[in-house]
């Protein structure tokens, strides 16, 4: 167990005669035996970072740091990290015994006896002791990911590094794992980074998440520091499901002007778009509210274009005017298409971004030790 520093992370591809930036001057420190995601769209550099932390890409500038000891410079071997691949990358010609077991036998001393007694602990807290005999090919998609995490927890390392290990799973195996992965981290205690782009494992798993984008970073902060209190319009809109819907609007002294709406705000909000002639309104799907009547406060008014269903939620979409929108509703509601509405946004629950930068402006004042609200 081991805290892991990221000081100015860099790395430069080139080719065609360019300089292509994968990683910008990465920031990062994980204490010990934190869970860290790593997340953001395809290509934004996250696997290229954990590639550089395990030393199979080469470090342009900066440093990385596990312990007090600084690893740039070390082979991968000489690191102690383990990593999870997105493929488990599996000996189809070794039973699952030999696969746990490898790695102790590449880099340990240790006799045969006490390799099999530790790779039998490994299983048995895998719930894999009765597959030890079988190999790759007869193992189902989730036995081969336990079997790929074993051969990684037996080598006790301080860093483990898992690059997407879920993404090969079907859906309801993947909402399993999930927990079980992020429980079995809970018990293990040792530092973790985990590359993900899907923004729901990034919520669920993380103690604490790292938004990338363009090789950037955007954010560091809990998960519901990120959903709640976004630095930036690309992780309010990246962090959340359904997305956050944005609005652009023109900010009037204390009023936000649409062409289909006009939006009063009082003394905080107005203070924060002062100045800001061109404005970004985010709200959350479940902080829009369908109400029955049109005299509430700051009343908008929307066609309902197509309801879905989900059970104890339904998500509708709007549109107002040429623009569309997603709602999150209890499932009990039921509309027609083409039925129009009346929707209110409440100002406390109103996220604000610069249209031009992006840069927050206001966001929701929901605290970030608040879980998400559907509203009738």
């Amino acid at each position: 167990m081991s805290q892991l520093e990221l000081r100015n992370l860099r790395k430069e591809f080139t080719g065609g005669g360019d300089n292509i930036v994968a990683v910008d001057d990465v920031d990062l420190t994980l204490h010990d035996g934190e869970f860290l995601v790593l997340v953001g769209p395809s290509g934004c550099g996250k696997s290229t970072t954990l590639r550089m932390i395990a030393g199979l890409e080469t470090v342009t500038n900066g440093d990385v740091i596990i312990g007090d000891e600084s690893v740039t410079d070390l082979e991968p071997r000489e690191r102690d990290i383990a990593m999870v691949f997105q493929n488990y990358a599996l000996y189809p010609h070794m039973t699952t015994r030999e696969n746990i077991g490898f790695g102790l036998k590449m880099t340990t001393d240790l006799d045969a006896d006490e390799r099999n007694q530790r790779v039998e602990d490994v299983a048995t807290s895998l719930g894999i002791e009765e597959l030890l005999d079988d190999y790759p090919k007869e193992l189902s998609g989730g036995q081969q990911q336990r079997v790929a995490l074993g051969r990684a927890i037996i080598r006790d390392p301080e860093v483990f590094l898992m690059d997407e290990p879920l993404s090969n799973l079907d859906a309801k195996l993947r909402t399993q794992m999930r927990t079980e992965l992020k429980a079995l981290q809970d018990d293990l205690n040792v530092t973790t980074v985990y590359v993900t782009h899907d923004q729901t494992e990034a919520m669920t798993m993380g103690d604490r998440i790292a938004i990338l984008n363009h090789g950037e970073l955007q954010q560091v902060g809990t998960p519901l520091e990120c959903y709640h209190q976004p630095a930036n319009k690309f992780v309010a809109g990246f962090i959340g499901a359904p997305s956050m819907n944005f609005i652009n609007v023109e900010s009037e002294g204390d009023r936000l002007v649409h062409k289909e709406f006009t939006y009063d705000v009082t003394g905080e909000t107005a203070e924060a778009i002062a100045d800001h002639g061109r404005v970004s309104m985010g709200i959350r799907p479940e902080d829009i509210r369908v109400v029955d009547e049109s005299a509430v406060e700051n009343p908008i008014t929307a066609d309902v274009h197509l309801v879905e269903p989900l059970g104890d939620v339904s998500h509708v979409t709007l549109n107002v005017g040429a623009k569309r929108l997603t709602a999150a509703v209890p499932g009990g509601k039921t509309f027609e298409r083409g039925e129009e509405v009346t929707l209110q946004f409440p100002e406390e629950n109103l996220h604000l971004f610069d249209a031009a930068s992006g840069e927050t402006l206001k966001n929701s004042s929901q605290s970030a030790d608040e879980e998400p609200v559907i509203h009738a």
